[in-house]
């Protein structure tokens, strides 16, 4: 195996570390807006909806600290991750991480590019959490926390299914009690008999993902240092 450089193991640490910091910094912003806009019920109304408050501006801090969390774990893990798989996972990493950092210049408001956002980031992060999780696991100093990183990887993507099923629900439900129209807008409220739960399941993903990047990290600075 090649020894590591000195100035490598350095910029590994010091973006391990900022992995830590970013995700950190991006589950704290979060919960700010819950906070801030209260007027955004959380168990129905989704992360990005945040950007039609008067703190759209938080928001876009949130993914940009998402995205920077993504990219920093990647350079944080490059020399440890060994196999071809492990190799595809730190890609497609990064390619999350522009999703993620995309969707605080594209907002909700601007359809194709948060679209496109939302893709890469909610379609690409479970996929790397995942073969990055068992590439990691192979190595002994990352065997203790194996177990964990697999859990929240499945539970990333776990969300995504929840996600999925809520949105559908919530919709069925909404036509029921329309008359078989949607709304045109989001209600302030929702009617009787339509049961909100995607907005949970949007914000389980956020926290599955920094979580899993908050290990992770942690991991790889104990492994530099």
């Amino acid at each position: 195996m090649k020894a590591i450089t000195k100035p490598m193991a350095d910029i590994s640490f010091a973006a391990a570390r900022l992995s830590i910091a970013a995700a950190a910094a991006c589950l704290l912003l979060l919960a700010s807006l819950h906070i801030l806009s209260p007027e955004f019920a959380p168990a129905w109304r989704m992360v990005s909806e945040y950007a039609y408050g008067r703190f759209g501006w938080v928001l876009s801090l949130m993914f940009l600290a998402w995205g920077v969390s993504a990219w920093a774990l990647a350079v944080a893990i490059w020399s440890q991750v060994k196999t071809k798989a492990g190799k595809v996972g730190l890609w497609i990493l990064i390619i999350a991480g522009i999703g993620e950092a995309m969707a605080s210049v594209f907002d909700i408001t601007q359809d194709t590019g948060h679209t496109i956002a939302g893709i890469l980031g909610l379609g690409g992060f479970p996929i790397a959490a995942l073969l990055l999780s068992v590439s990691l696991g192979h190595l002994e100093a990352w065997r203790g926390v194996r177990k964990l990183l697999l859990w929240f990887a499945n539970l990333s993507w776990i969300s995504i299914v929840l996600l999925v099923a809520t949105l559908a629900l919530m919709t069925v439900q909404f036509l029921h009690a329309n008359g078989g129209q949607l709304p045109s807008q989001a209600p302030t409220s929702l009617p009787p008999g339509v049961i909100g739960l995607d907005g949970w399941a949007d914000r389980l993903f956020v926290l599955s993902n920094c979580l899993w990047v908050i290990i992770a990290g942690w991991q790889a600075a104990k492994v530099r240092n």
